[in-house]
């Protein structure tokens, strides 16, 4: 069984938020200040999360991907991890952190059957780390990193927002980084989820701008072969090193029309998009008071049908876009 959308796109990877709450404060994600958290009783148990995993397993999903917030901020991650490994079906568990807990549960995290990793990282200097998160942790980010490497997670990919006036700085030693240690750097285009919602289309460092700053330090760069076509990256090998270097263009080039994703909140509704202004509450259905068989068939079509209704794009680019209500970090990275 597969779940298609009206455009005819095939949705095989789910990307689970585990938590809100976050132990940094970057700009294009959460609030400087105080921030509303979810009550913890509205979060998705993890028994819950691999009930839900099991049915959208059945529906053609065989990728999942935790999320957060700050995923390592939930006790007992690896439980979590480990339950899925379980899955009959389920050929891959991502995590996406921004590392400044790495360190101490790498290994954990390794041995429960996590298969990838992506870290996110903005900047390779302090101060201009702190620009982005808000906070201090470099170091911690970057002793995470290194324990990846050491544990065996492979691939390790670091994910950098893309942000006019401060990106630019950090385009060549991301280079040099991706050269040097062999781990992939992917610049994400900065996108209108932030929750002060000072996004602005001018603050955007494009994809092309990047690009065009790398080949004229580096030299040429090889369009990678073996990306996939779902994958929202398109990624690039250095001329004469190891390495890649990825550009998710989100806004200057939208892949819409090739995604293959859904998203699961951490309170436990239904995203067909990331942009979307609609969801679907998938835990009220699994906490009814019904037989088992009789809440699987109603969640099952509720998924079907949030896929059904899937719009054909994000519509960043034109007039009609709205920003949706919740910021990244409560939908999930």
């Amino acid at each position: 069984m597969t779940l298609v959308d009206s455009f005819g796109r095939t949705h095989n990877n789910l990307r689970i938020s585990v938590t809100d709450r976050c132990n940094i404060r970057c700009f294009y994600c959460m609030p400087e200040g105080p921030v509303q958290y979810m009550p913890r009783q509205h979060l998705l148990t993890y028994e819950e999360i691999t009930e839900l995993v099991t049915i959208f397993v059945s529906l053609g999903i065989d990728r999942v991907r935790l999320t957060g917030g700050e995923p390592l901020v939930r006790q007992d991650l690896p439980v979590l991890i480990k339950s899925l490994k379980a899955i009959d079906g389920l050929v891959d568990i991502g995590l996406t952190t921004n590392g400044i807990l790495l360190a101490d549960q790498a290994q954990a995290l390794k041995e429960a059957g996590l298969s990838r990793i992506n870290i996110s990282l903005d900047a390779l200097d302090e101060a201009s780390f702190r620009e982005f998160a808000r906070r201090d942790g470099l170091e911690a980010v970057l002793r995470g990193i290194e324990a990846a490497q050491r544990v065996g997670l492979d691939p390790i990919k670091i994910n950098a927002v893309a942000v006019r006036g401060l990106t630019e700085k950090q385009i060549i030693p991301f280079g040099e980084f991706a050269l040097k240690t062999g781990i992939d750097v992917r610049f994400i285009e900065y996108m209108p989820l932030d929750a002060e919602n000072q996004w602005e289309r001018e603050k955007v460092l494009f994809a092309g701008e990047i690009r065009q700053a790398l080949i004229e330090h580096f030299g040429p760069l090889t369009p990678e072969s073996t990306s996939s076509r779902e994958a929202p990256a398109t990624d690039y090998t250095f001329a004469n090193g190891q390495g890649q270097i990825g550009f998710i263009a989100s806004v200057s080039e939208p892949f819409c029309n090739r995604c293959n994703r859904l998203r699961l909140t951490a309170d436990g509704k239904l995203r067909n998009c990331l942009f979307s202004l609609e969801e679907t509450d998938l835990k009220s259905l699994l906490r009814l008071e019904e037989s088992v068989d009789h809440r699987k068939r109603l969640i099952a079509e509720a998924i079907r049908d949030s896929v059904a209704h899937k719009k054909e794009g994000h519509e960043i680019n034109t007039a009609r876009f709205i920003q949706p209500a919740r910021p990244m970090h409560s939908i999930g990275g």
